[in-house]
């Protein structure tokens, strides 16, 4: 579990990272990003899938211990999950915005693409607090 927990960890830094290129990318709307969006709402996608897996581990084992030496670090993992959460919803908004925009009306796609970028811009900017809030978790106890 700890080998899938670093994984977890350093797979989500890396996935804020990525979100960060179709916010830069899609600022110009006319600006094609197929692989930016692609590759970076499917690395968020593995990692949430990622948490959920060791989220049943993380429940059984960790939890309890960790609200009972300090609830302020088990809350700030508890407010992390749904951070998380948001990263991937805002993504997959701007994934999917990015792809209607490629096949709707001329007048539509103005619209999707600035929804696209600032969904991406938003997802980048949560996916980092949700990276730091989970560093500092694992380093206060870890599987």
């Amino acid at each position: 579990m700890r080998l899938a927990e670093h994984l977890h960890g350093h797979a989500g830094w890396l996935a804020a990272a990525a979100l960060v290129h179709p916010a830069v990318v899609l600022r110009r709307i006319e600006r094609r990003a197929p692989w930016a969006v692609g590759l970076s709402t499917g690395l968020v996608t593995a990692v949430a899938v990622a948490g959920a897996l060791i989220y049943g581990p993380y429940r059984e084992r960790l939890r309890q211990g960790i609200f009972r030496a300090s609830p302020s670090v088990g809350f700030l993992f508890e407010r992390k999950e749904h951070l998380a959460f948001a990263v991937l919803a805002l993504a997959w908004v701007g994934a999917l915005s990015y792809a209607a925009a490629a096949v709707s009306a001329d007048d539509a796609r103005p619209p999707l693409r600035r929804l696209a970028h600032r969904a991406y811009v938003i997802a980048a900017g949560i996916a980092l607090v949700v990276a730091g809030l989970g560093t500092t978790v694992a380093t206060f106890r870890t599987f």
